[in-house]
C-alpha cells in the first residue's frame, strides 16, 4: 500500500504525497508497545466487554495507581507572610507525555512548599505508575527563593523528544530530556534566566519557523515575592488592575552547536502593553489562516485575545472579538463544542455570592484577522456558574461525538469563618490601596468559596450542557486546580488527572460501557527526529489541526502545546465515533500548510500520522475563503 508503514505501538500512516493510503492491522489490546517491525496494535472497545451502564463511569484509581503524595503549599517568611499564603494557594498542576517513548504517557506533578520535591510518574502500563523524579533529575524545583506553579513537556531543541519547563514563581527551569530516562538543567544556557513569577506556559510555532515557541503567562511582577523590598506588589484593582506581570514571549533560536537558545521578542511580536495579572494562556488558530491566535485569561482585568498576523507580530483584538470584561478569568482552554468546525474557547471567572461574574463559553462566529468575533453563550448552554472555576477541560468522555467539559472549582476550604466579610471591608473603602499588600486583611483558617464541587458537563448536542458529576464519581469538593485528560491506559477513554491544592490529587480511570466507537490519531511533523517516541509531541506536530468526518458531520480538533489552567494534557487528538464504526473523511493540516486526505479510517485503534518532508514548499496560509483543514 503506497504511502504506508506499520510501526509499533500503534497503525501509523506516513504520507508521500498531498494524499496517501492508510495501514490496518489486526486489533489487539496492548499495554506495552511491541518490538520494531511487529504488527501494529489497537486497543479495541468496541462492545465486547460488558459493563453496568447505571455504574458510574470514572472510578478514582488515585491510592491503587501509587500517585497519592499530596500537593503542599509554599509558606512565606517576610513581613507579608500571613497575608501572601492565602494569595498563593496555587501550584499544584499536572503535565503529561510520553517523556521515555515507551508508548504509555507519563504525568509529572508539582509540589510548591520549599522542601517539596516535584513528582514523575512513569507509566507502568497496568494503570500503576512508579515516582522516578529523583533518579530522573527533575524533582528539584523548590527552594527558599523559587516555588514551582506548573509544568510544560514540548520539544524545545527539536530531537522529538520532549524536555521539561518547569514553571515558578521566581526562575522558571528547562530541562533537556537526554534520551535515556534522565535529564538536564539547560535553564541558563537557553537563556530563560528572567526572574518572573510565571503561573502559565504554552509552547507553539507562533513564527512558522519549524521550532515551538514559549510563551509565560505572568501572575506578580517581577519582583522577589520569598523577599520583596515593598509591599507594593499586590493587584491595584480588583476589575481593571494593570500592574501584574503580563505575558513574554520567547522565540526559539533552534539548536546550534551550544545547544538550544532562546530571545525574548515580547515586545517586537506586540505583547508588550499586556500587563495583566495573567493566570492562563491558550492557543489555537482560531480564524483558520494557518498560523495560531492568543487568548490570555487574566485575574483582576480583562482577557486578552491576540490575532497572529503570520509576521511574527500580533493584533491585540480583544475589544472588538470579545469585548473589554472587568472579571477574574482563570483558564483558556479551546475545542469546537457544536461541531461547526470552528474552535470555540472557554473561559472559567468567580461566580459565588458575593461575585457574580459567570463564566464564558466564547462561541466562535467566524471571520479572519480582526473581523472574527466570538459570542458568550454559557448562560444559553448552562456552563455559567460553577463557582469559583479553575480548569476547564474539553474533552468527550462518553465517545458520543460531542465535546464534554470538566470544571475544577473552589478556593480556599478552611474553617467556618467565612473571609469574604474581612475582604468586603476593603473593597468598599474608597480610599485604601489595594496595591499595598499590608492594607489585605490575612486570611488565616477562614473560608473563601471553598468546597465547592467539580462539574461534568455532559454535551447534549451543541447547544445545552448538563451536569453530570455526581452520577460518574467527579464532583470532589477539595480545593482542585489542574485537570489533565490522557487515555493512560490506550482503550479509547479518556482519563482524567485532577490536582488539588494542598491536598491529595486524584487519577480517575474512565470506565465507560463498551459500545460507543472511538479513534486516537498520533502526529508526527517532518520537523521531528525519526526514531523519536509516538507521542512525544515532535515540534512541528503542535498547532496541527485534524478533521473528521463522522456521519457526514465534520468534527474539528488539533494538537494543542498545553492549553488549560495548571495541566497539560495528552497531544494525542481523540474523536468519539458513538455508534460509527468508521471516520468517512480525515483531513490533516500541518503547520507547514501540507494537508493530506484519508477515507473511510477504521477506529476502535490508535493511529500515528507521519508528514514526510518535502522539497515544495507549501505557503501556510490558504488561499481567501479557505479557512477549513
Amino acid at each position: 500500500m503506497s504511502g504506508v508503514r506499520l510501526v509499533a505501538p500503534v497503525v501509523s500512516i506516513c504520507v508521500l504525497g498531498a494524499f496517501g493510503a492508510l495501514g490496518d492491522g489486526p486489533a489487539r489490546a496492548a499495554a506495552r508497545p511491541a518490538e520494531d517491525g511487529a504488527t501494529a496494535s489497537a486497543a479495541n472497545v468496541g462492545g465486547d466487554e460488558g459493563g453496568d451502564e447505571g455504574a458510574p463511569w470514572f472510578e478514582d484509581h488515585t491510592e491503587a495507581a501509587g500517585v497519592a503524595r499530596p500537593h503542599r503549599n509554599r509558606s512565606f517568611h517576610n513581613p507579608y507572610a500571613r497575608i501572601m499564603e492565602g494569595y498563593t494557594a496555587l501550584g499544584a498542576a499536572v503535565a503529561v507525555t510520553d517523556y521515555d517513548g515507551d508508548g504509555l504517557e507519563d504525568l509529572f506533578v508539582t509540589d510548591s512548599s520549599e522542601a517539596g520535591r516535584n513528582l514523575l510518574y512513569r507509566n507502568d502500563g497496568d494503570f500503576t505508575f512508579t515516582e522516578v523524579g529523583e533518579a530522573a533529575g527533575v524533582s528539584r524545583g523548590n527552594d527558599a527563593t523559587n516555588a514551582s506553579a506548573n509544568a510544560l513537556w514540548f520539544d524545545a531543541d527539536g530531537d522529538g523528544w520532549d524536555d521539561l519547563f518547569v514553571v515558578r514563581f521566581g526562575q522558571s527551569q528547562l530541562y533537556r530530556n537526554r534520551r535515556d530516562g534522565t535529564f538536564e538543567e539547560i535553564t541558563a544556557a537557553a537563556g530563560l534566566t528572567r526572574h518572573l513569577n510565571s503561573i502559565a506556559a504554552i509552547a507553539f510555532d507562533f513564527d512558522l519557523d519549524g521550532d515551538l515557541d514559549l510563551v509565560l503567562g505572568n501572575y506578580f511582577q517581577p519582583v522577589n515575592l520569598f523577599d520583596p523590598d515593598t509591599p507594593r506588589f499586590f493587584p491595584e484593582s480588583f476589575e481593571e488592575a494593570e500592574n501584574g506581570g503580563g505575558v513574554t514571549l520567547y522565540r526559539n533560536e533552534g539548536a546550534g552547536p551550544n545547544g538550544v537558545t532562546f530571545t525574548d521578542v515580547t515586545e517586537a511580536a506586540g505583547l508588550a502593553g499586556d500587563t495583566g495579572w495573567s493566570l492562563d494562556l491558550g492557543h489555537a488558530d482560531a480564524d483558520g489562516d494557518g498560523d495560531d491566535d492568543l487568548f490570555v485569561a487574566s485575574d483582576f482585568g480583562t482577557d486578552h485575545f491576540y490575532v497572529n498576523d503570520g509576521d511574527g507580530t500580533f493584533t491585540d483584538a480583544t475589544e472588538t472579538a470579545v469585548g473589554i470584561d472587568t472579571k477574574k478569568g482563570m483558564n483558556a482552554d479551546w475545542g469546537d463544542f457544536d461541531n461547526d468546525g470552528l474552535l470555540d474557547v472557554y473561559v472559567t471567572n468567580i461566580t459565588d455570592e458575593y461575585m457574580r461574574e459567570g463564566n464564558f463559553l466564547w462561541r466562535n462566529n467566524g471571520g479572519q484577522g480582526s473581523d472574527l468575533t466570538f459570542t458568550d453563550v454559557a448562560r444559553e448552554t448552562g456552563t455559567y456558574d460553577t463557582g469559583w472555576g479553575w480548569a476547564g477541560k474539553f474533552f468527550d468522555y462518553d465517545n458520543d461525538g460531542w465535546l464534554d467539559l470538566y470544571v475544577v472549582n473552589g478556593w480556599v476550604s478552611g474553617g467556618p469563618d467565612n473571609y469574604v466579610l474581612d475582604i468586603f471591608e476593603l473593597i468598599i473603602d474608597p480610599e485604601a490601596d489595594l496595591a499595598d499588600a499590608r492594607n489585605w486583611p490575612p486570611m488565616g483558617d477562614k473560608t473563601l468559596s471553598g468546597y465547592q464541587r467539580n462539574m461534568l458537563f455532559h454535551n447534549e448536542g451543541g447547544t445545552l450542557f448538563r451536569d453530570e458529576a455526581a452520577r460518574h464519581g467527579l464532583d470532589s469538593i477539595a480545593d482542585a486546580r489542574g485537570v489533565a485528560v490522557a487515555d493512560l491506559d490506550r482503550d479509547g477513554r479518556m482519563d482524567l488527572f485532577v490536582t488539588n491544592a494542598g491536598e491529595t490529587p486524584n487519577l480517575y480511570r474512565n470506565v465507560l460501557p463498551t459500545g460507543a466507537h472511538w479513534l486516537e490519531v498520533e502526529l508526527e511533523g517532518a520537523g521531528a527526529h525519526r526514531g523519536a517516541p509516538s507521542a512525544s509531541g515532535a515540534r512541528t506536530a503542535v498547532g496541527t489541526v485534524v478533521r473528521a468526518t463522522i456521519d457526514g458531520v465534520p468534527h474539528v480538533s488539533f494538537v494543542n502545546g498545553g492549553n488549560g489552567f495548571a495541566s497539560q494534557s495528552t497531544r494525542r487528538v481523540h474523536f468519539g465515533l458513538g455508534s460509527r464504526t468508521v471516520v468517512e473523511r480525515l483531513e490533516i493540516r500541518w503547520p507547514s500548510g501540507r494537508r493530506q486526505r484519508f477515507e473511510n479510517v477504521p477506529g476502535d485503534r490508535i493511529l500515528r500520522a507521519v508528514e514526510e518532508p518535502s522539497e515544495r514548499k507549501t505557503p501556510p496560509h490558504p488561499t481567501p475563503g479557505d479557512d477549513r483543514p
